[in-house]
């Protein structure tokens, strides 16, 4: 029990995923879908930035009595991950408004009925 609880932020990485995942794929609701793709999101950042973590380790400033350093390449990755996603979000958020106006609703069965379903003038 001790060892689970010692990686619990690789759980918290998992639990994250799968509930993004879960909103992904079941969620009819554009908007609920990107949230999931958000929380998605979140829990790869979670998992880059503990795996880049060493315990015990300083920055990577060489100097006396340093032997063992942390790699802030994952840090830097994430920092950059962070802005792709937000703008990925917006420009969702930005679609997700031009589908609400065209098709009156966010809802992915009602915006394909009306696809099908030819209108008549």
């Amino acid at each position: 029990m001790a060892e689970f609880l010692a990686h619990y932020n690789y759980w918290a990485a998992i639990v994250l995923a799968m509930i993004g995942l879960f909103a992904v794929i079941a969620r009819g609701n554009l908007i609920k879908k990107l949230i999931g793709l958000s929380l998605f999101q979140t829990a790869v950042f979670l998992l880059f930035i503990t795996i880049g973590k060493i315990t015990g380790a300083t920055a990577p400033i060489v100097g006396a009595g340093f032997t063992l350093y942390s790699n802030p390449l994952p840090h830097v990755l994430i920092l950059t991950a962070i802005v792709v996603s937000v703008s990925t979000l917006a420009v969702g958020l930005a679609l997700t408004v031009a589908i609400r106006r065209a098709y009156g609703s966010t809802e992915e069965d009602e915006i394909q009925h009306k696809d099908r379903v030819p209108e008549r003038e």
